[in-house]
C-alpha cells in the first residue's frame, strides 16, 4: 500500500512541470485546479489515523500549491476551501455515527451538522491560502508565510468558539518518536511547522523546473529546512537515548466494553458493576499500585451513599489498590443543582481521596451553547441534565505521586494537560468513552493526540477507554501496550512517574504565539501595502 501510494504521488510530481505557472491563470480556475485541490484533501485525510500513511503529510499540500499558482488571493482561497472540505470531510466522517446512532437524529440533520462543522474548519483553509497568496503577491516568499500562517491559524482553531484542535497536522507523525520529541519545546505546533515548510520547499523545487518562469531552485530554503529537520531529529534521538527515571507505578486499565445503548439504563447497572469488579480482581491479582476505570464507568452518583457506591469502596479494600473511576457528580451549593462529569479516587482502604471535575465540556454533547437562544437544540448524549464545567483544576494524590485526570475530550487540549503538570501531576490519566465512534477512525485519532500530551510534558499517560483503545504511553511517546476495540479486557503495565521538566511545560505555547504574531504582521503588512498602492 505504501509503495503504491508513493508511486502515484511522486509519479504525478515528476510530470508536474507540464503545468504552467503563467500569470494568465489568474483569471480562471480550471477543472485541473479543483482536482489538485481534491488530491490535497485526500492526501491529508490518508496521513491521519486510521489510514496513517504519515509520510503523505510531507507532500500533501504540493498539489494545492500548484493549483493556486499565480491565482489571485480569492481564487486561491476558494481552492483551499475545497481542499479543506475534502480533508476534514474525510477525517471527521464519524460525526455522522455519533449524531445518528446515539443522538437519534435523522440522517439529513446529521449531514447538516457534519457539513456545518466541516465548512467551518475548511474556512481556515480559505483564509490561509488567501493570505499566503496575498503575501506572495507582495514579495514575501511562501516558505516564510505558509508555515507561520498555518501554525497561527491552527493555534486560533484550538481556542476559538471553545476550541476544536482535532486533527492538527502534527498528529500525523505521532509514531515517529525522534521527530515528535520537539513537542517538548514547541508543542505539537512545531511538528506542524516542519511539515508545512517541507511542502513549501518541495513546491518551490517543482516550480523551478518550469524554465519559462525563470525561477531558481530554492537552495537556501531547502538548506534551512534540512538543517531544521536534522536538528530536530538529532535532538529527538538524544532525548530517546536518555534513560527514563522516576518512581515506578504499576497500573491496571479496565476496559468494560459496556454497550452504549444500555450504558445509562438502570436495569443494566448491576451487570455493569459486576463486569468492572471481575476485571479489576483479575487485573490486580498480581499486585498493582493503581486501577483505572473509564469515563462514567459508574453509571450512578457515587457521592450519594448507597449499595452501589459501597461496592466500589469495598472492591478497593479487597484488591488492596486505589481505584480511579468516572462517575457523574452534583453540587447543590448554588441556587440550582449543577452536574459534573467527574473522576473519583478511592484509596486502598476505601476512603475517598478526591474528585476531579471535567473542565472542558463537549459542545452539544454535554451542554448546549447559548441554550436560551437555541431552545430547539437538544444534547446528543444521554446523561443526567446538562453538565457544568468544574470550578477549578484538581489533581489527585496517590502515595507514590500526583495524578492529573483528563476526561475524554480534554485529552486533545495541550494547555489543559500542561496546567495539570504545572500543578504537580507526575502522571496523566485519560479516562474516556469512545464507544460513540463505533469502529471508525476516531478512536485512533483520539489516541494519537494523547501521545503528544505525554511528550509535551515529559510525563507518562495511561488511557482507560470503555470500548478501547486503552493504552499505556511513556513520557517519550512510546505506546507500550494497547487493547483492541470493543473487547472486554484489562491492561497492566508499569510507568515511571515524571517531573514535567520540559520547556513546553514551563513556558507553554510560546512557539505558537510567536507564529500567531508573525501571521498578524504578515497580514497587516500585506493589506497596508495593498492600500498604499491604490
Amino acid at each position: 500500500m505504501y509503495c503504491a501510494e508513493a508511486g502515484i504521488v511522486f509519479g504525478g510530481i515528476r510530470h508536474v512541470n507540464r503545468f504552467r505557472f503563467s500569470p494568465g491563470s489568474i483569471n480562471s480556475v480550471t477543472v485541473r485546479d479543483y482536482l489538485l485541490a481534491v488530491i490535497t484533501g485526500v492526501l491529508l485525510t490518508l496521513s491521519f489515523p486510521k489510514a496513517e500513511i504519515s509520510f503523505l503529510a510531507w507532500i500533501a499540500f504540493v498539489p494545492l500549491l500548484i493549483a493556486c499558482g499565480h491565482k489571485n488571493p480569492v481564487k486561491a482561497g476558494k481552492l483551499g476551501f475545497v481542499a479543506g472540505l475534502v480533508s476534514y470531510g474525510g477525517i471527521l466522517y464519524w460525526i455522522n455515527i455519533v449524531v445518528t446512532t446515539f443522538g437519534k437524529l435523522p440522517l439529513v440533520v446529521s449531514i447538516c451538522v457534519y457539513l456545518m462543522l466541516v465548512a467551518y474548519l475548511a474556512a481556515f483553509f480559505f483564509l490561509l491560502f488567501f493570505l499566503v497568496r496575498k503575501a506572495e503577491q507582495k514579495g514575501l516568499p511562501i516558505v516564510l508565510s505558509f508555515p507561520f500562517l498555518w501554525v497561527g491559524l491552527e493555534f486560533i482553531r484550538s481556542f476559538l468558539l471553545t476550541g476544536f484542535p482535532w486533527a492538527s497536522l502534527g498528529y500525523t507523525q505521532y509514531r515517529i518518536l525522534p521527530l515528535i520529541q520537539v513537542a517538548g519545546i514547541t508543542g505539537v505546533y512545531g511538528i506542524s511547522f516542519l511539515l508545512v515548510l517541507a511542502n513549501s520547499v518541495i513546491y518551490l523545487a517543482i516550480r523551478a523546473r518550469n524554465k519559462s518562469q525563470g525561477v531558481g531552485y530554492p537552495y537556501r530554503s531547502a538548506t534551512v529546512f534540512l538543517v531544521l529537520l536534522a536538528t530536530v531529529l538529532l535532538y529527538g534521538s538524544y532525548r530517546l537515548r536518555q534513560p527514563q527515571t522516576g518512581v515506578p507505578l504499576k497500573v491496571a486499565l479496565i476496559q468494560g466494553n459496556i454497550d452504549q445503548g444500555i450504558k445509562w439504563d438502570p436495569a443494566f447497572m448491576e451487570e455493569t458493576i459486576l463486569i468492572y469488579e471481575r476485571l479489576s480482581r483479575q487485573a490486580a491479582a498480581g499486585g498493582v499500585d493503581l486501577v483505572v476505570w473509564p469515563e462514567s464507568a459508574a453509571p450512578f452518583f457515587f457521592q450519594t451513599a448507597g449499595p452501589a457506591s459501597e461496592r466500589i469502596t469495598s472492591l478497593a479494600r479487597e484488591i488492596h489498590a486505589p481505584v480511579i473511576f468516572g462517575s457523574p457528580a452534583f453540587d447543590d451549593t448554588s441556587n440550582r443543582r449543577r452536574y459534573f462529569n467527574s473522576a473519583f479516587l478511592v484509596s486502598s482502604s476505601g476512603d475517598v481521596l478526591g474528585r476531579s471535575d471535567k473542565l472542558h465540556l463537549v459542545p452539544f454533547g454535554e451542554y448546549v451553547p447559548l441554550a436560551k437562544l437555541l431552545p430547539f437544540v437538544q444534547k446528543l448524549v444521554e446523561g443526567v441534565g446538562d453538565f457544568s464545567p468544574g470550578d477549578s483544576l484538581a489533581t489527585l494524590q496517590l502515595a507514590k505521586g500526583t495524578i492529573g485526570v483528563l476526561v475524554c475530550f480534554e485529552g486533545i487540549f495541550p494547555e489543559l494537560s500542561r496546567r495539570y503538570v504545572r500543578e504537580g501531576a507526575e502522571l496523566l490519566v485519560n479516562i474516556t468513552n469512545d464507544g460513540w465512534y463505533g469502529r471508525s477512525s476516531a478512536p485512533y485519532q483520539h489516541l494519537s493526540m494523547a501521545v503528544l500530551r505525554a511528550v509535551e510534558n515529559g510525563v507518562p499517560l495511561v488511557r482507560a477507554a470503555n470500548t478501547g483503545i486503552s493504552a499505556i504511553i511513556d513520557k517519550k511517546g512510546n505506546i507500550s501496550h494497547t487493547t483492541p476495540l470493543f473487547k472486554e479486557c484489562f491492561l497492566t503495565g508499569e510507568v515511571l512517574l515524571g517531573q514535567g521538566g520540559t520547556i513546553y511545560t514551563r513556558f507553554g505555547d510560546v512557539f505558537a504565539l510567536v507564529s500567531l504574531g508573525v501571521s498578524i504582521f504578515i497580514t497587516l503588512l500585506g493589506f497596508r501595502k495593498s492600500q498604499g498602492s491604490t
